[in-house]
Formats: structure tokens, sequence, C-alpha cells
């Protein structure tokens, strides 16, 4: 049982060899999730769902049972875990853990379509398999690498995100007093202003709503003018943050790679000591 738990932990949580690549079972896995996924988009369509609707249900059954089953073999596998707490404990924090509660939410709404027979309920659970996309962030270190570095440029991001904020209500209050009075449907109040404000602020601009008086033009054409540079800003930081991370994914394989060719060196040297030893013991040296 003891080799088990650590060949599983080895493909389900490292997730890959020494050269990157990830695992036999995590590749399998990946393959299942993107078909689970095609086959949740594809029975939303009527007529294919009508038309296919006893092979829908076995791939349904199929996808369930595979990631109930590997659900249960992280669970298992969890007690591997580093760390001094005990194996249950393990387990428990794993269950508790997100990746864990989206491992379940997708083996319920993998399932549940088998045994759920409310139209409205079922089209619901059907969507919800979708979600099976997101057990994709396990599979790659670079997804982690890269959340991690965005995570570590939250303040630059929150002083954005207060930025737009300002730029939002400073644009719906200016249109409200210029525009309220000839257009109360569309810049009545400020809550009403808002939506133009977002829509042009992003550089949408359904044209559902547009300024009319000259005024209102010049304040329209300011925000419009902020929402280009404001745009840009988050791009930039994520796309520095994206940056730094594939760097320092990029070090830590080579690390990594060292690492491993220290371990075969050493391997090589205990395996020329054996021999040498052996040839010693088989040829003895006569007087």
């Amino acid at each position: 049982m003891k080799r088990l738990r650590k060949y599983l932990h080895h493909q389900l949580f490292d997730g890959a060899e020494y050269d990157g690549r990830l695992t036999t079972l995590n590749r399998f896995l990946v393959l299942v999730i993107i078909l689970a996924v095609i086959t949740a988009v594809l029975s939303t369509e009527p007529r294919l769902h009508d038309n296919w609707h006893n092979q829908l249900l076995i791939a349904e059954a199929v996808f369930g049972t595979i990631f109930l089953v590997e659900y249960v073999a992280r669970i298992f596998a969890a007690a591997d875990q580093p760390g001094p707490e005990s194996a249950w404990r393990k387990r428990w924090r794993f269950i508790r853990s997100p990746l864990g509660l989206i491992d379940l939410a997708v083996v319920v709404a993998s399932l549940m379509p088998l045994f759920v027979s409310n139209s409205a309920v079922l089209r619901t659970i059907r969507l919800l398999r979708v979600i099976a996309i997101m057990k994709f962030g396990r599979f790659s270190k670079a997804v982690m690498e890269v959340w991690g570095a965005v995570k570590e440029r939250g303040d630059d991001l929150i002083v954005t995100m207060a930025l737009a904020c300002v730029l939002l209500l400073s644009g719906a209050t200016a249109l409200y007093l210029t525009e309220g009075h000839i257009q109360p449907e569309e810049f009545g109040s400020i809550p009403r202003a808002l939506w133009w404000s977002i829509i042009t602020l992003t550089t949408v601009g359904y044209g559902d709503a547009a300024p009319i008086t000259v005024l209102g033009k010049v304040f329209a054409s300011m925000v419009a003018l902020s929402g280009i540079a404001l745009v840009a800003m988050p791009t930039g930081i994520i796309a520095a943050a994206f940056s730094e991370a594939m760097q320092r994914r990029r070090d830590q394989r080579l690390e990594e790679m060292k690492a491993h060719l220290e371990r075969l060196d050493k391997v090589d040297d205990a395996v020329e000591a054996k021999i040498a030893a052996l040839e010693r013991a088989n040829n003895p040296r006569h007087d």
C-alpha cells in the first residue's frame, strides 16, 4: 500500500518527471478533462442532445467515474504530502483545499445528471461540468508561477483598480451634471451614467448612450482617452509578472536539471566504485 500511495502521490501531486514533462497519469487526465468539457459543451445543443442522448449519457457516466476514482486516489495519496501532520489530517487538509473542492464539484457535476430528472436542474448541472477546465491549473507549474507573480503585483493592481473607480465615478458625475436634464433615461442619475462610464472607459462603446452637448462631449472624450491609458496599465503589470514568472520557471528547471545530473554523476561514481571492488575481488594480487 505504501508503494502504491507513493506512486500515486508522484503521479498526481508531483505531476511532472525530472525532465519537466507531465506524468503519464496526468497526461491521461488532461485528455479526459478536454473530452469532458467538449462533451459538456456539445450536450447544450438540443439537436445533438436529442439524437445522441444515450451516447452522451454513457460519456457522462464514464467521465464521472474517472473523476471519482481520481478524487479518491488523491485523497489516498495526500497522506504522502510533506509535513509533520498525521496521514488523516493531511487528507482532510486536501479535501478542504481549493483544488480538493474543485475536484469534488467536478465529480458531483459529472455524476448528478445520472440521478436527476428535473430538466431545469439538469441543464444547470450540465453547465457546471464545464468547471472541469479549472482542473488544468494543477497540471502546469507555469500557471501556478504566473498566479504567484500576479499575487506579488497585487498592490499595483489595487492601485490601478482604485484609479479606475475614481475615473468611473468622475466621468459618471460629469455626464450627470451636463446631460442629466437633457437625457434623463441615460444620464438622469449617477448610477445610470455609470453604465455609460464603464462602457466608455473600457473602450467597448456600445453606442446605446452618448452625450449630445459640447461640454458633455468634452468630458466624454477625456473619459475615453483615460480609458486607453487605464487599460494599458494592468496589461503592462500582468505582462511583466508573466515574464518574471516564466524566467523564474526557466531558472528553476535549469537548477532541477543540474541537480538531476549531479545525482546521476554520484550514481555513476558509486557504480564504478562497485565495479572496481568486484574486479579486485575477482583478480587478487599474488606476491
